[in-house]
């Protein structure tokens, strides 16, 4: 049974984040039925749901070894598409999304945390192409051969391989994903990328001050590139004393960015299976009705709230031809 809010409208939902493929692999579960904040009963409780499946790559892997980790998370993501074909549909052309939604199939997309995945190697951007890679960032928290994470002690921001890599995502249809960015790094892209930018999973920095969040300025230059925002659920972003972190600063964070113009930029970016979550929204994929509900009752008109919760998401991907 589908669950519908209060009008009576069934629920559509895109996420730009989640690693729950990468916590599938490394523990051995299975997106069908598992503990996770994400998993396909959970995805049947909405109508319509694209997901972002993040290959992440930790920090302490690089060269050959983090492109291999990435090889094995992505096929284990195409293992588990195999093994779910009648629920699950893996977007990755034009049109796959609009199919997906229309057979009320959950949509999947797979996605990169960390260029460092890239192995230092630019022809390895024909690998995540190959394997249907629509959005990447190019830095976890360290530094890497693109350049500096936002966690990194230097002043670095792209290096000269970042600068060509930048290049070739771009050609190849990948999204730039700049959750994760040094300042320097964030600034080096937004002069050099010739499309719409990302940040898939990052709050705003002037209602919650950790370093992972966006200034006014970076949100804007985004929105003007006419990118994409996914507001993040971990409670470290959400608010500056994590532990009483609430559902309702989900929704300080998209006050605040849509005082900043950002009606066609703002988007869900969950961060599911990567993050502790508030208490009230601990069940994951579960709280999503919940969150609807909330932006409803705070008076901001549905057709607003369809856009922050789908349609955002979705016509960013379909307008450049991605899904």
């Amino acid at each position: 049974m589908l669950l519908q809010h209060k009008e009576g409208i069934s629920l559509r939902y895109f996420d730009l984040h989640c690693d729950t493929m990468t916590e599938c692999f490394l523990h051995d579960k299975h997106l069908k039925e598992n503990d996770l904040h994400v998993n396909l009963q959970k995805a049947q409780a909405m109508e319509t749901y694209a997901q972002c499946y993040a290959v992440w790559i930790p920090d302490s892997l690089r060269g050959d070894a983090a492109f291999q980790r990435f090889c094995e998370i992505a096929d284990r993501f195409q293992e588990e598409a195999a093994a779910n074909r009648e629920p699950l549909s893996v977007c990755r052309q034009p049109g796959d999304l609009a199919q997906a939604a229309a057979k009320k199939k959950h949509a999947a997309v797979l996605t990169v945390e960390n260029g460092a995945a890239l192995g230092g190697k630019l022809e390895n951007i024909q690998a995540f192409r190959d394997r249907g890679v629509k959005m990447c960032t190019l830095t976890w928290n360290g530094e890497n051969e693109l350049g500096r994470g936002v966690g990194a002690e230097s002043n670095a921001g792209l290096s000269n391989f970042g600068r060509q890599a930048v290049k070739g995502l771009e050609e190849a249809g990948i999204v730039i994903d700049l959750s994760h960015a040094s300042p320097a790094l964030f600034y080096d892209v937004a002069e050099i990328s010739q499309k719409p930018l990302a940040a898939s999973h990052s709050n705003a920095k002037s209602v919650c001050s950790h370093p992972r969040n966006l200034t006014d300025e970076q949100f804007c230059i985004i929105r003007d590139s006419g990118g994409l925002v996914g507001l993040n659920f971990y409670k470290a972003f959400l608010h500056d004393e994590p532990e009483i972190a609430s559902m309702e600063d989900v929704l300080r964070h998209a006050e605040h960015f849509l005082a900043l113009g950002g009606e066609n930029t703002l988007a869900m970016g969950g961060d599911w299976d990567g993050a502790a979550l508030p208490k009230d929204m601990a069940d994951g994929l579960g709280a999503v009705p919940r969150l609807y509900e909330l932006f409803l009752k705070h008076n901001y008109p549905e057709s607003l709230v369809k856009k922050i919760f789908y349609e955002n998401g979705a016509c960013f991907f379909q307008k450049q031809n991605l899904l």
